[in-house]
């Protein structure tokens, strides 16, 4: 918190009513959008920019992403790009390197920019069940696996 809001909450503190407002935390919510044109592009930045609360907003046509930052909710800047008219969704990808096993069927998408997968569930058991103990004991990638020669 800087020190700009610590007085602003001091001052309406002591001087105001005894009610001390909750703002809403500062959100990042990432938009996928299929923008064609410049105009399509303004046009979808300043109805994300007009929402109140919004501190920035980032338009990246090439990979169809749109970046707002403030205390919006994400539901409302979502139906604000889509009364634009165009098809717009809440951004479906991962970066590639944060997903634990990517080669899942449902993880690879066409439309996906460079570097990203989708958030698909993975295809992996869980390591606790007793079949995934068993084959583990045994297996090449257990450093503590039993060996039989």
């Amino acid at each position: 918190m800087g020190l700009v809001d610590f007085l602003s909450d001091y001052v309406s503190y002591r001087f105001g009513s005894r009610k001390k407002k909750r703002r809403k935390p500062n959100q990042t919510v990432e938009i996928m959008v299929k923008m064609d044109c410049d105009g399509c592009e303004r046009r979808i930045k300043n109805a994300a920019s007009s929402i109140k609360g919004v501190k920035s907003v980032e338009v990246n046509r090439k990979q169809s992403k749109v970046t707002v930052i403030g205390y919006a909710e994400p539901s409302k800047v979502l139906k604000r790009v889509q009364s634009t008219g165009k098809k717009a969704e809440f951004w479906p990808y991962v970066p590639y390197n944060l997903v634990a096993y990517p080669y899942v069927a449902q993880a690879y998408d066409k439309k996906a920019p460079a570097g990203y997968v989708k958030n698909a569930t993975q295809a992996l058991s869980v390591a606790e069940a007793p079949d995934e103990r068993l084959i583990m004991m045994f297996s090449d990638e257990n450093p503590h696996a039993c060996s039989i020669m």
